[in-house]
């Protein structure tokens, strides 16, 4: 039998391109996402009636049951970490944050009867803050944290595997870069075809704990995680001077004071 995925935020971006490939593979595959059509379910993951609703209509076209969700869904709209978090701020939390819980939640009880998996979407920045991206640096790090809490609940009957996607230039982006505090530069690109193609091995390889999504990201992560913090706080600094002196963040409103204070 062909394994039975559903997917958040499919409707673009990585998600898109993973439930393609998901379904080239042989599987069944639902999407999920805010932007609801004939093919994918209509779901806000801020709302749980809507997840409930969706993850119920998910299961049905999926015949019953459900072996993988990967939730996948995330905003990425810019802030400063020291201004009061507005409400573009709260809704990357709820987004990215509260809406796998949620999701997973509704879900749980099909995926523990099928022995599933739950795949979620974090990012290399759980790794490594950045500036004018507070919220998404949370969310993302916070996810991991869920994913381990959700392994150690209810890792008798599931497998919860964290992805670490790099920076993919995909429409998450377009606020930021409209704000002008664009990533460009900060960190090294990658395609969105080896994001894709690293939730296929998520959902149908062998269950692995943590996946990220090209081998120098691996490397990259690897050596975050063990570096004194202090050294990584320092060659930050040392790449957000550089994209200063650059010009980078000259049409920011949001960066206009820190770039005063970087010069």
């Amino acid at each position: 039998m062909s394994a039975r995925i559903a997917i958040t935020g499919a409707a673009s971006g990585i998600g898109a391109a993973a439930a393609k490939r998901l379904s080239a593979r042989g599987a069944s595959v639902v999407g999920l996402d805010v932007n609801g059509s004939d093919e994918i379910v209509e779901c806000d993951v801020r709302d749980q009636e809507s997840v409930d609703r969706a993850v119920a209509e998910a299961i049905e076209r999926l015949g019953g049951g459900i072996d993988v969700l990967i939730n996948n869904a995330g905003v990425g709209f810019s802030q400063s970490a020291g201004a009061a978090p507005d409400e573009k701020a709260l809704a990357v939390l709820d987004i990215n944050l509260i809406g796998p819980w949620r999701v997973t939640a509704a879900a749980l009880p099909a995926l523990r009867s099928s022995r599933g998996r739950v795949v979620n979407v974090s990012s290399g920045l759980a790794h490594l803050a950045l500036p004018f991206a507070p919220a998404y640096c949370m969310s993302k790090r916070g996810l991991v944290a869920y994913s381990d809490a959700l392994r150690l609940e209810h890792g008798d009957a599931i497998t919860v595997t964290t992805v670490y996607p790099g920076y993919i230039k995909t429409p998450i982006h377009d606020s930021s870069n409209a704000d002008g505090v664009s990533l460009d530069g900060m960190v090294p690109e990658e395609p969105l075809s080896a994001a894709a193609e690293t939730l296929v091995r998520a959902a149908l390889g062998t269950p692995t704990r943590d996946l990220a999504t090209t081998r120098q990201g691996a490397i990259g992560y690897a050596l975050a995680r063990r570096a004194p913090r202090r050294l990584m706080d320092a060659l930050t600094l040392r790449t957000i001077r550089r994209q200063v002196r650059g010009g980078s963040f000259d049409d920011s409103e949001m960066a206009r004071e820190y770039v005063g204070r970087m010069r």
